[in-house]
């Protein structure tokens, strides 16, 4: 397949006049935009409180190579392979600008630069290499270490902690000089360099990944080593449609810009700082959110990467388990009981948002952190995440916070939620948010669930509260207020009430998730967030209009900027910028809307709807009970092959597909293709042996 026509390589001939549409290169721990004279690193913040943000750190490789004669140029991201590229080509020589951050060794990003003669002559050509980099910081002190094995090296601490008595993160950065020209000599037909450049909390862990990085470059394997883990990542999952195109491609750039934003399958640290809304490569001081995270990244980021990959699944739980601590003193401040997730959260778990309105109010936040728990024990069956992991500390502690936060009410004998705002932010300090006391409800039954599972005693109050707790219904017109009092048709920012369909999964007639997608629709700005048309899009689907979703879905195109394939949060390309919040909403519209996935306690249930044109839905790599499986939909059938399983060191069970109309049980066999008409089912253990499945 030619670059040109692959969908995986984005190119272009210039560069966008924005550079905020640049892509950023991240791999979990270090984030860059190419060209820039700043990257962040994962976990490393300035600023107390409220003023918290992503601290800046200079960036060596911020280079870019210039001709003395004119030159051809283009510039091109390979999704394969997460390396960027700059080729230019003038009469007398080729080069090629390649960088990359290493998706393998996680403290390690890479310049390399190729030089090819393109006439014999005797006279050298050299290249200039123009750099944008200071050694300095307004959020890190930086002063000069000793060189190491040539390598020049700075290190500093940030400015202020996250809050009074807590630490503040200390960096380093080691990277071989890079020189103002590069030359090729006389007898020279084409040469090569490498520039690496190591950025770490530790001068140990420093100094040990730059020896790493020099012996890759010595054994040759610097570059192969990193195509070879992002070839890795893309064998365990692939989205792909046949019949649009833009589609395809849009895809794509989701999936690769959000696995960037996650660690290695590889890594064990347990060191992985979350993901913002613009990813690692943004949030410094007043700009992408600081880099804190939100509900985004459990709700819209995680459900599309939990889908094929448990290890990054259990990242972000391992993350919300190490922000305890500062959750439970969120709680405490607000006078509750249990744990209280930060509206904006870095790295201690207590509030950073600059406005105390949010910290207070949206706390919605706690049952959208225990959902991502939730759906991770049904899909991987991991109870060690919720004993050793700590899981279980997260999902008790929010239940006790419900039962703190509940008024009970004397006249409708239920239990209110007093003073909150929804996730719809345009209004604030109302009572009983739908989407707020839905998530709370299923929450606690999960802590009720979950209890039993573990043999742990369940306060009796955390069913009582479940079971009572009001959800606003207006019978007259068979829909979801978004709250008490809510007037019918008043503006909404984003995706609030329509999210009780999917993805918390409320049970309602057809008819009121219809009228509830009605009522919002047309109401709701269409200058908000980009994640919110594809929760429209997966209710029209559930209702089996794939056109009108499919209408939907091409609303979030006009967020897609440039020829990298880079998304702003609003459509007009303002707001965050690589907002992996609006990739994840619409990469959730095809995961879940077109296939109709859904994650339950006992099965994977499916309903598979596409629009007229996409012909074909390739899924592959789909990771359910320790089992890894390839789809591909069609308008009227639906293929599925479990693949052979790569080692026997994970728990997986046998599976079947059970149709819903019919009742018909299919085993799923490694390595053998099953075929059947499109209707609705699932997938689910065997429960035994027996098949009426005609072989």
């Amino acid at each position: 397949m030619s670059r040109d026509s692959d969908p995986y390589i984005f190119t272009t001939d210039t560069l966008p006049s924005d550079h905020r549409f640049l892509p950023p290169l991240a791999n979990g721990l270090l984030g860059w935009r190419v060209y820039n004279s700043i990257m962040h690193m994962g976990g490393v913040y300035n600023g107390e409180g409220g003023r918290c943000h992503r601290a800046d750190v200079p960036c060596p490789l911020a280079v870019k190579v210039e001709t003395e004669e004119p030159a051809q140029h283009t510039y091109g991201l390979d999704t394969h392979t997460g390396v960027f590229t700059h080729t230019a080509s003038s009469a007398s020589v080729t080069f090629s600008q390649s960088l990359y951050s290493h998706r393998y060794y996680p403290n390690l990003m890479v310049m390399e630069v190729m030089l090819v003669r393109q006439v014999t002559s005797e006279e050298p050509i050299t290249v200039k290499l123009v750099s944008s980099f200071k050694p300095q910081s307004k959020d890190i002190v930086f002063e000069s270490g000793p060189d190491y094995k040539g390598g020049r090296h700075i290190k500093g601490k940030t400015n202020s902690a996250e809050f009074p008595g807590g630490s503040c993160p200390m960096v380093h950065l080691i990277w071989t000089p890079i020189p103002s020209t590069l030359t090729l000599t006389p007898e020279q037909s084409q040469s090569r360099w490498g520039f690496i450049l190591i950025a770490a909390n530790s001068l140990d862990t420093a100094e040990s990944a730059f020896d790493e990085g020099l012996n890759l470059m010595t054994s040759g394997d610097l570059r192969p080593s990193h195509e070879k883990a992002w070839k890795e990542l893309w064998l365990q999952s692939k989205v792909e449609t046949t019949g649009s195109e833009s589609l395809c491609k849009a895809l794509i750039g989701c999936m690769f810009y959000l696995l960037s934003a996650f660690p290695s399958i590889h890594d064990t640290s347990s060191s992985f700082g979350g993901v913002s809304p613009g990813g690692l490569s943004n949030g410094g001081d007043g700009q992408d959110y600081w880099g804190h995270v939100f509900w985004d990244q459990d709700i819209w980021m995680y459900p599309g990467i939990a889908l094929f990959y448990p290890r990054l699944a259990r990242s972000v739980l391992e993350y919300r388990v190490g922000t305890i601590d500062g959750a439970k003193d969120n709680a405490q401040k607000q006078g509750y009981k249990g744990i209280k997730f930060p509206w904006e959260s870095a790295v201690s778990g207590r509030e950073v948002c600059p406005e105390d309105i949010y910290g207070q109010q949206e706390i919605h936040i706690n049952g959208d952190v225990t959902l991502a728990f939730q759906h991770y024990l049904y899909l991987t069956e991991d109870l060690a995440m919720f004993t050793e992991g700590r899981g279980s500390e997260v999902i008790y502690g929010v239940a006790d916070y419900w039962v703190s936060r509940v008024s009970w009410n004397p006249e409708d004998q239920k239990y209110h939620l007093l003073g909150v705002m929804p996730p719809d932010e345009y209004y604030y300090n109302v009572n009983n948010s739908v989407f707020t006391n839905t998530v709370a409800k299923f929450s606690l039954q999960f802590a009720v669930e979950l209890a039993a599972l573990l043999q742990h005693p369940a306060p009796k109050e955390w069913q009582e509260v479940a079971e009572h707790l009001k959800i606003p219904f207006d019978q007259e017109s068979q829909y979801h207020p978004e709250y008490d009092g809510y007037i019918k048709g008043h503006p909404v920012k984003q995706a609030d009430t329509v999210m009780l369909g999917y993805p918390l999964g409320l049970p309602m007639t057809p008819e009121v998730r219809r009228n509830d997608l009605e009522a919002y629709e047309p109401i709701t700005d269409p200058q908000g967030p980009a994640m919110t048309w594809g929760m429209f899009a997966i209710g029209w689907l559930e209702l089996g209009e794939a056109e009108r979703a499919h209408t939907l879905l091409q609303k979030c195109f006009k967020n897609i900027q440039g020829p990298f394939q880079v998304w702003s949060e609003s459509s007009d390309g303002s707001g965050a910028v690589n907002f992996l919040t609006g990739m994840g909403g619409f990469l959730q519209a095809v995961l879940f809307g077109y296939t109709g996935f859904r994650v339950q306690k006992d099965c994977l249930a499916f309903s598979p709807l596409l629009p007229n044109d996409i012909s074909e839905l390739c899924i592959r790599g789909v990771n359910y009970l320790g089992n890894q499986m390839d789809w591909l939909l069609r308008r009227d059938e639906i293929c599925i092959i479990l693949r052979e399983q790569a080692s026997s060191t994970s728990k997986s069970y046998d599976l079947q597909v059970v149709l819903k109309a019919s009742g018909t049980k299919i085993p799923l066999t490694a390595g053998k293709p099953v075929t059947f008409p499109r209707e609705p089912g699932c997938v689910c253990k065997l429960a035994s042996m027996s098949s009426c499945w005609p072989f």
